[in-house]
């Protein structure tokens, strides 16, 4: 962990969702960056494909911190080893918006670390009825400051003229007034934005966003609002999750993207060496791992492609066959079972490791935090041993098989659910996304 004295930082909020937080965000971190400040991102709650805009655009890794799914010491820990000159976050949802337990919100996240919080308005459709919207925000919890606001997609000068005007009596600073266009607009798909790295023309979109940022923001005043976190909690030295061996071959490309570098940060700090191979390039685990990891992504994308890379199948099956731990999440999960059902119903075989097959033909959102216990011993630990994580997914079970739970499962409110994933010898898996050990 690093103990250097932590650079001041800020969170950029939203009223809701689809304000355009991210691409500003990401802007205002280009456009540091460009200016020669050392600035390191993160972003709140459990989320891949945002972090990786904002990682690309700092260029440096970005953390995600989650007040919901991860120990006050993991969160310390993880802002101790930001560095930088200057910390920027992005918020998750709106300001407010949480799990379903109405806690882990971006405001939880701004209580806990004394950082300000610049809160960006979308704009369209009204005027000086923002005002109220900000007065309202800034007065709705008196441990989340707002320290400035950012109104996003302005028709033109009069009508930023007209929103600064009826801000004036705030307490709140206007810092910019974004116009709309399409400048700051990139492409969607069933899980969220599309992957940072899948952007032909990035670094374009990021300088343009970076261009926008410096013409339209009052970005020194924004730096200036910047503070030190107070969170001081010692602790978390050991990793988030148990390391899965000591050699451990983790998937990476477009279809296995979904891994928190946070998390293999840690398992390194316990000593485990990490290799990493590419499915979608038909390449196949380390021979001598004693475990593998297939994080999430977007296999489905690639089902096809997947199902026809026999080196990449037959090193899972090799690897099982010798008794090292395999490991699947979401998308590694659906790999590891017997079949991948596409949007059009098409089956293709996949490394049949587990009894499940999982389908996209009739898609239904499972969306939401996990509480988690072990069902049985294992590399993740002993048999009850609790841990916080995350769903996101469109795939059903279509045949479970005589699958062994891997874990028992409740909601954030502790309503119970199913018992999620399977354990079948060495290899096991399910929909969860881990994230920490439970508190």
């Amino acid at each position: 962990m690093n103990k250097e004295p932590n650079p001041p930082g800020l969170i950029i909020a939203a009223t809701a969702s689809g304000s355009g937080k991210t691409m500003l965000t990401t802007g205002l971190l280009r456009h540091f960056r460009r200016q020669g400040v050392a600035v390191a991102p993160f972003k709140t709650g459990p989320d891949y494909i945002d972090a990786g805009f904002l990682a690309a655009a700092a260029g440096r890794d970005c953390a995600n911190l989650d007040c919901w799914a991860m120990r006050p010491e993991t969160i310390a820990g993880l802002i101790a080893d930001l560095g930088g000159d200057l910390i920027i976050g992005e918020g998750v949802m709106g300001l407010f918006d949480g799990a379903t337990d109405q806690t882990g919100s971006t405001a939880d996240l701004a209580a806990l670390t004394g950082w300000p919080v610049v809160l960006v308005v979308d704009v369209r459709g009204q005027a000086a009825s923002a005002a109220a919207v900000v007065r309202g925000f800034a007065g709705h919890r008196d441990d989340v400051p707002i320290a400035g606001v950012l109104f996003n997609r302005v028709g033109g000068a009069s009508h930023g003229e007209l929103l600064r005007d009826a801000c004036a009596a705030l307490d709140v600073p206007v810092l910019g007034c974004i116009p709309r266009g399409d400048g700051l607009a990139t492409g969607e798909r069933h899980l969220g934005l599309v992957q940072a790295g899948e952007h032909e023309d990035l670094e374009r979109l990021l300088d343009d966003a970076a261009d926008a940022i410096a013409e339209h923001v009052d970005v020194a005043a924004l730096q200036g609002l910047a503070r030190p976190a107070t969170l001081d909690v010692e602790g978390a030295e050991t990793p988030a999750i148990p390391t899965l061996g000591q050699r451990i071959a983790v998937a990476r490309d477009s279809a296995f993207a979904f891994c928190y570098p946070w998390l293999l940060d840690g398992w390194r700090r316990a000593g485990a060496e990490i290799s990493f191979f590419s499915p979608l390039a038909d390449e196949t685990p380390d021979g001598d791992a004693d475990a593998v990891y297939l994080p999430g992504g977007y296999p489905e994308l690639h089902a096809a492609h997947l199902a026809a890379n026999r080196a990449f199948m037959a090193g899972l099956r090799d690897a099982a066959g010798r008794g090292a731990q395999v490991y699947g999440e979401c998308g590694g999960f659906m790999v590891l079972g017997q079949a991948l059902i596409d949007s059009d119903g098409v089956s293709h075989a996949m490394a049949g490791l587990l009894p499940h097959a999982t389908s996209f033909a009739a898609p239904r959102l499972h969306l939401g935090y996990r509480r988690l216990t072990l069902a049985a011993g294992g590399p993740l630990g002993r048999a009850g041993m609790g841990f916080r994580g995350h769903e996101f997914h469109y795939a059903g079970i279509t045949d479970g098989g005589a699958a062994t739970p891997l874990f028992k499962g409740a909601d954030a409110r502790g309503r119970a659910l199913h018992p999620l994933g399977a354990v079948a010898g060495s290899v096991f898996g399910s929909f969860a996304h881990l994230v920490d050990r439970a508190p």
